[in-house]
């Protein structure tokens, strides 16, 4: 028995060596992000968690994380929900089509638990409430211009009728968690990756080409890489603003300000470099995610502080600091990771 476990042990070690020499099939490849966590794992971590990591970064590549990425789903577009429900609260629901990204939010929930059951749940109702909520973000964008031209002055005061105006981007940021059900449906499970399914999926990626099949098999780095650039620039505008607001009252609300033009230039990089993609990008996207916590900390604190604090919940989270704000800027840096640990398209 401890012979197999040894055999087993130095057969994994071989394979984590051989992944550094072989990066998406391209010889020569100096250095892989994946790769590099592997052998780190490997080396420091005992090895029950390094198989569980070694695990969870091949069926990255391999895109076979169907299942956890529904969940994930789920559990951001029931924050994305919550915010614009009580950021349209404020607005009195003046609009009856105000309520659909509320209605909508929920239904994504609900269909990202159903992806996380049911394969077909995920390819088919995860697939079409994604895309209709992503066409409803859309046509909150068109709203949300349409809302900042007729505030008195409309365009010609720019400055001030956006930033007094309705969050011109928070449509577009709503859509994110349409964007990852929608890539969600076209992932393969995680039960997929066996020994027998993946010599049978890695002829058939050998024979298929365009957008579905790279999709379907982890390879969609630089497309994913491209989506971080727009988010980030979304983002990083709205914190601009909203801050702008509040005149800058604490140094730590210029962080997202400076961190977006980062991420959208290492995001750019990326999708012209596959070492960018390894090392830049992994390294600004890490500071966005851990700055959008300490944002969604910020602003929990700026709750509590209000008259009344904690003892007067709903009317503080309404009209103080937007508590899910910060998430939406943690969303570009979980983007970024996440492309930065998949393998790049073959064209």
């Amino acid at each position: 028995m401890i012979l197999g476990l040894e055999s087993l042990d130095s057969k994994r070690r071989r394979s984590v060596d051989r992944g550094s020499d072989l990066v998406d099939g391209a010889p020569g490849t100096t250095f892989s992000l994946s790769a590099a966590l592997e052998r780190a794992s490997n080396r420091n971590l005992p090895n029950c968690l390094s198989i569980a990591v070694t695990s969870a970064l091949k069926h990255l590549r391999e895109g076979c994380f169907q299942r956890s990425l529904c969940l994930i789903v789920a559990t951001t577009s029931v924050a994305s929900g919550l915010e614009v429900g009580y950021e349209h609260y404020k607005g009195s629901y003046s609009n009856p089509v105000m309520y659909t990204p509320v209605a909508l939010s929920g239904l994504l929930a609900g269909a990202g638990l159903a992806g996380a059951l049911s394969r077909k749940a995920a390819r088919t109702g995860l697939r079409w409430v994604s895309i209709a909520t992503l066409a409803d973000g859309i046509v909150g964008f068109l709203f949300h211009v349409r809302g900042v031209a007729r505030k008195p002055g409309g365009w010609s005061l720019p400055v001030t009728n956006i930033v007094m105006g309705p969050p011109i981007f928070a449509p577009l940021l709503f859509g994110t968690s349409a964007y990852l059900g929608l890539m969600a449906s076209y992932l393969r499970r995680e039960e997929d990756l066996r020994e027998v399914a993946g010599q049978l999926a890695s002829w058939v990626e050998a024979r298929s080409s365009g957008w579905r099949t790279d999709l379907r098999y982890g390879r969609f780095q630089k497309h994913l890489s491209a989506v971080t650039v727009l988010w980030a620039l979304f983002s990083g505008f709205e914190a601009l603003y909203s801050h702008y607001k509040t005149n800058f009252r604490y140094k730590a609300e210029w962080t997202p300000v400076v961190l977006a033009p980062l991420l959208m230039a290492a995001g750019a990089g990326a999708i012209k470099s596959r070492r960018v993609a390894n090392t830049l990008l992994p390294a600004v996207s890490s500071l966005a995610l851990a700055d959008g916590a300490i944002g969604f900390f910020y602003h929990a604190r700026g709750i509590g502080r209000r008259p009344g604090g904690v003892e007067k919940p709903l009317y503080n989270t309404l009209y103080g600091p937007p508590i899910f704000a910060p998430l939406l800027f943690a969303a570009c840096g979980f983007l970024g990771l996440m492309a930065s640990l998949l393998r790049r398209e073959r064209r």
